[in-house]
């Protein structure tokens, strides 16, 4: 890692993608810094000299995102403003061998399993008694828990397993010791995440273990709330909503990817359920833990879908209102089952499709807010903009749900929870006025 100038070293890293990735970049930040390097996070005053591109290579606007983004930095090197770039992350994982031979001036290329050798092109050690320790790149009240790596899925669109392998879960007693030791860095609320929650401990356990886990966090004294993000619906162990309901401290909240709904697109996207036993499934969740919120993400335009399964979408919205929805056009991914089906449908019309879908919930999102008006909820509060404080529910994930706007006489910390009696309420958002506890 020798570079041109006799200043010392210092590492920015760029993230792209997933909040699996932020904590990829989280840990090779805290390995530099056990190892006495310099190293900073989409460091905006520029004063590095190295840069570690941390790629997403999930779909086609995810892969443009990432190449631009190399490029961008490749130019400030041609330049003289940097004296090194690396790329690692999902797009290396998959395509460095083409992508090392046609941007031949990017210093070494890692995948994604590869942080000992990425420590070492920076001239550090990897130190693996560092359970747990990571820079934080999100603010100092949350984090992002990944509690296994890859996926044993063979869902036809997806090209996950091809970048990030199987299934490998982290053992209880690994996540525990982070979990502890994010809280002891004044974490409040910890997002678990993982390619598929739900299978967690099925390779170590030999059964589905997310139960047991979410028993021991919600242990931990100093963490108030405990989100899940990517439940697959397959052979979803209930078990985990009779601990959700039991213990105060994991949000009534789940994030259940669904990507569509028609029994013909479901068989084809090889989903290993067809809607009805997805709507037994929702109906089960609900009846466990009334009131709960939930999230999913749909697919627009996959291979074959016609006119009447975007209907049965919109159909199916309609009836289950669902607090959060999310939706990505299908990307046509090589190496995926789904790669042998024609393309077939414009990228004009999934657009098309998808903003349709998206017009079906933003109506129902409205509806559903209007009923919190006049309510008191519990608000952490995560940034001030604008003069205004920007916080969240236990109905609300960070980035991809709404967002509570706090209005207030007094002066609030970053990181704290007040109460917001809910005075309006717009599409995505609401807006209230702290009061006493």
């Amino acid at each position: 890692m020798r570079s041109k100038t006799l200043k010392k070293n210092k590492v920015n890293i760029i993230t792209l993608g997933c909040s699996k990735n932020l904590v990829d970049s989280e840990v090779l930040s805290g390995q530099l810094a056990a190892n006495d390097i310099a190293v900073v996070h989409e460091n905006s005053k520029k004063d590095h000299n190295i840069v570690v591109v941390n790629t997403c290579g999930f779909i086609d606007k995810a892969k443009e995102e990432s190449i631009n983004t190399i490029l961008e930095q490749l130019e400030l090197k041609e330049k003289g403003k940097l004296d090194k770039v690396y790329v690692t992350g999902c797009l290396s994982e998959r395509y460095k061998g083409d992508l090392s031979k046609e941007i031949a001036n990017v210093d070494a290329w890692f995948g994604t399993m590869e942080l000992p050798m990425l420590l070492k092109e920076l001239e550090a050690d990897y130190k693996s008694e560092l359970v747990g320790e990571r820079l934080l790149a999100t603010p100092k009240h949350y984090a992002y828990l990944k509690i296994s790596e890859g996926c044993n899925r063979t869902c036809s669109f997806c090209a996950i397993p091809l970048m990030r392998g199987g299934h490998v879960s982290k053992t209880i007693e690994e996540i525990i010791t982070e979990a502890k030791k994010l809280v002891s860095m004044g974490v409040k609320e910890i997002m678990l995440i993982a390619q598929e929650l739900t299978y967690y401990g099925l390779d170590i356990y030999k059964k589905r273990a997310l139960p047991d886990l979410l028993k021991h966090l919600s242990d931990i004294k100093g963490l108030h709330w405990i989100r899940l993000h990517y439940a697959y619906p397959s052979k979803f162990p209930l078990e985990i909503l009779d601990v959700m309901r039991e213990r105060d401290n994991i949000c009534n909240y789940l994030d259940m990817p669904l990507q569509h709904i028609t029994d013909n697109m479901l068989k084809a996207m090889k989903r290993q359920q067809d809607k009805q036993e997805m709507l037994d499934l929702l109906d089960a969740v609900r009846e466990r833990v009334p009131g709960i919120a939930l999230r999913t993400t749909l697919i627009a335009g996959f291979p074959g879908e016609t006119r009447d399964d975007v209907e049965e979408v919109k159909a199916f919205l309609e009836q289950q209102r669902f607090d959060r929805v999310g939706i990505f056009t299908y990307s046509h991914e090589e190496n995926t089952s789904a790669y042998d089906l024609i393309d077939d449908v414009p990228a004009d019309e999934k657009e098309k499709r998808a903003q349709e879908i998206m017009e079906v919930q933003q109506e129902i999102s409205y509806e559903k807010n209007q009923e919190f008006i006049g309510r008191t909820l519990k608000v952490l509060v995560d940034k001030k903009e604008s003069g205004r404080y920007l916080g969240r529910t236990e109905y609300d994930s960070v980035d991809v749900d709404n967002e509570v706007i706090v209005n207030s006489d007094k002066a609030i910390k970053i990181g704290e929870f007040v109460n917001v009696k809910i005075d309006k309420a717009y599409d995505f958002d609401l807006e209230g006025t702290v009061v006493a506890s």
